[in-house]
């Protein structure tokens, strides 16, 4: 604004001088010329001085916005960004910016440029893009926005981030025991007093919600229980798993084809302990009984899929429902 104001100024003074130069020359009898011109200049001056502030739309007590303001520096990036579109780490950092000024739509689409330049294999963009939705009031748990956050989980497993939202979107959806897996995950990474609380009653609710579901399933809705440990061979072991690899464990009867009696749907991750319930039973059925014999499958779909695949992992063993120690179940066979 001073740059223009003396430029204004030297215009000013250009246009007194054409305008008052043939005022001025002197001529005879007219002895009082240059005092009157010079006393016209005078008085232009200041009352185009006094007059432009008092007649002109601009708000002169506002200060000039800082070249480096947080507003001025995002502005650049995002100018820049048009014109090296396929800059992903300019578009996360554009991303955090707009999030860091509560500029959630715009947010939004800086994380889903990133994402669609990474083809959704960023932890960083999928997070991003699904808390951009979330807090601008576009999508829930149960929509895009869990899956953004399982999507972030498969990209990136190790971060905790990704596993409590995750977990929650789990929970949304009413995947009880994998929601239940990843809080005690977390739970386990000893996290400071005041999360360890919040996850310990998030752990509380879905406890209860477990046990009201069994409640309800049906007049002999006792839970049975078949524990298993699920393990890999040294083989299998040494296969790399893919990021969507999930793990299925599966409870049929002996010799009988058709849907499992029970099912749940696990990360890819060993050893670990799985108890599988008759309540994870298909289309609201009983499962399976006390002291039945059953046959259980644990298999690792590489792609992510209910449906099994040649070369996804899998193991089998028989035991009795509800016997209450648990077996070992090793994957150390490949699906023809």
């Amino acid at each position: 604004m001073n740059g223009f104001i003396a430029v204004a100024g030297l215009l000013t003074l250009a246009a007194l001088i054409a305008l008052l130069f043939p005022l001025l020359r002197k001529r005879e009898g007219s002895p009082e010329a240059w005092r009157a011109g010079g006393l016209a200049a005078v008085l232009i001056a200041l009352g185009a001085a006094a007059l432009y502030p008092l007649w002109s739309n601009f708000d002169w007590q506002q200060p000039a916005q800082a070249a480096d303001s947080p507003e001025a520096m995002v502005g650049r990036l995002a100018r820049r960004l048009e014109k090296e579109p396929d800059d992903l780490a300019g578009w996360l950092q554009l991303g955090r910016s707009y999030t860091v000024l509560e500029q959630f739509a715009l947010a939004a689409r800086a994380y889903e440029r990133a994402d669609k330049l990474a083809n959704g294999k960023n932890a960083e963009a999928a997070m991003g893009l699904a808390e951009a939705l979330f807090n601008n009031g576009n999508d829930d748990l149960s929509g895009r926005v869990g899956h953004l956050f399982e999507q972030a989980m498969e990209a990136d497993p190790t971060s905790t981030k990704a596993l409590f939202y995750s977990a929650l979107a789990a929970a949304e959806r009413n995947e009880l025991p994998l929601a239940k897996q990843r809080f005690q995950r977390l739970l386990d990474a000893n996290p400071p007093d005041n999360v360890r609380e919040l996850i310990q009653n998030y752990l509380k609710q879905l406890d209860a919600e477990s046990t009201i579901s069994a409640s309800t399933a049906g007049s002999d809705a006792a839970v049975v229980t078949a524990p298993v440990h699920v393990t890999r061979s040294a083989s299998v072991a040494a296969m790399a798993l893919p990021a969507g690899a999930r793990l299925f464990v599966m409870a049929r009867i002996p010799g009988q084809a058709g849907p499992p009696l029970a099912v749940q749907l696990l990360e890819a991750r060993f050893p670990q302990d799985v108890d599988l319930h008759n309540t994870d039973a298909l289309m609201g059925g009983a499962g399976f009984k006390a002291g039945q014999e059953i046959e259980i499958e644990a298999r690792i779909s590489l792609d992510g899929g209910a449906n099994s695949k040649p070369g996804d992992p899998f193991g089998m063993v028989r035991l009795k429902a509800g016997a209450g120690t648990r077996t070992t179940l090793e994957i150390g066979q490949l699906k023809p």
